[in-house]
């Protein structure tokens, strides 16, 4: 059988889809496996041995604004890439009308998504054939599981998440270097996000660096991406104790470096979901968006949130006027961090 999942993006998207595309292959290991990716985030899952068909789609260039003629070669050009495969089913496991469209012109007789109540657009329900249920409160890990064990028959998973991700050496080689900077023990803090209402404020990241320093023993590492320099750089100008470096690995640098280190602390964003991925604990400051369904699938993993605010559930806003609910202090993330430790610990 020739199976295609269609997971377009973000990263943390990509990454929630791992354990279903590790499921497959361990239940289906003769199967041909296709994944339709943005080529903007195709880099996480290139030289991935579970993958035969790695298919990058530059999902820009259908967007609007061209001339019919040069939208329709765009869409002959790169759909005909993924007919070629001729595949038997597709998988669209984000719900959106551009990855149901890759679905139905992928050319697969069979295209499985979840139910319209489920669906982030619902008209995409129109590209596919079949539907699944998942039920209330569900994480996205595992509604991705039920997605791919129910459309393909698949016995219940019956061990605990995979999250395959491959890398070489030369991204062994980046988190060494960054390792020996640091030294061995140390936390990695991430105050970026895809949206500002995800972001603990980064001076908080700078003095938690120091109340981890002084009171834990630990160095930090301030990750960031290409695009997080003034977040990474005002993180340091609020650290004093001289014990925080910024750096800005490759993702797959990234996730070997979470491998390395005693402690992750982020909020909801894709290096996140690479940590959680790597094995790496966690503390998460989630504000946004919804720790049941996007927080780590570590039951020992800590999510620090206010509840006790009356706007809090469900508010998946980018942009908010009142934004408190990342209003956390210092003192209550650290605290988190200490707990998360001493679970390693077993004390």
């Amino acid at each position: 059988m020739k199976v295609l999942i269609v997971k377009l993006s973000s990263i943390g998207d990509i990454v929630h889809a791992l354990p279903a595309l590790a499921h497959i292959r361990d239940r289906m290991p003769e199967a041909e496996i296709g994944w339709a990716v943005d080529s903007r985030y195709a880099e996480i899952l290139r030289g991935n041995e579970l993958i035969d068909h790695l298919i990058e789609i530059d999902t820009r260039s259908l967007r609007g604004g061209k001339i019919i003629d040069d939208v329709f070669l765009d869409v002959a050009r790169q759909f005909g890439g993924i007919r070629k495969n001729k595949f038997d089913i597709a998988l669209d496991m984000q719900g959106l009308l551009k990855s149901g469209a890759v679905a139905k012109f992928s050319g697969a007789a069979k295209r499985w998504g979840f139910a319209r109540e489920h669906l982030r657009e619902p008209a995409s329900r129109m590209f596919l054939t079949n539907t699944v249920n998942v039920g209330p409160r569900t994480h996205v890990v595992q509604r991705n599981l039920v997605l791919a064990t129910e459309s393909l028959g698949l016995e219940d998973r019956t061990k605990g998440f995979e999250f395959p991700i491959s890398t070489g050496a030369e991204h062994r080689a980046e988190a060494d270097a960054i390792v020996e900077n640091a030294g061995s023990d140390f936390v990695v803090l991430n105050p970026a996000g895809g949206w500002v209402t995800k972001l603990w404020h980064a001076e908080k990241y700078g003095a938690l660096a120091d109340m981890i320093w002084e009171k834990l023993g630990l160095s930090s590492v301030v990750a960031i991406g290409p695009n997080d320099d003034i977040l990474g750089e005002t993180v340091i100008k609020y650290s004093h104790s001289g014990r925080a470096i910024l750096e800005r690995p490759s993702l797959k640098g990234f996730y070997e470096l979470a491998k390395r280190a005693h402690l992750y602390v982020g909020g909801d964003t894709g290096p996140t979901h690479i940590a959680i991925a790597a094995g790496a604990p966690t503390v998460l400051v989630f504000g946004p968006t919804e720790w049941w369904r996007n927080g780590s699938t570590n039951p020992d993993d800590i999510c620090v949130e206010r509840n006790e605010i009356d706007c809090r559930v469900d508010c998946h806003r980018r942009t908010c006027s009142k934004w408190i609910c990342m209003d956390v202090g210092v003192e209550t993330v650290f605290r988190a961090a200490e707990q998360r430790l001493a679970r390693l610990s077993g004390s």
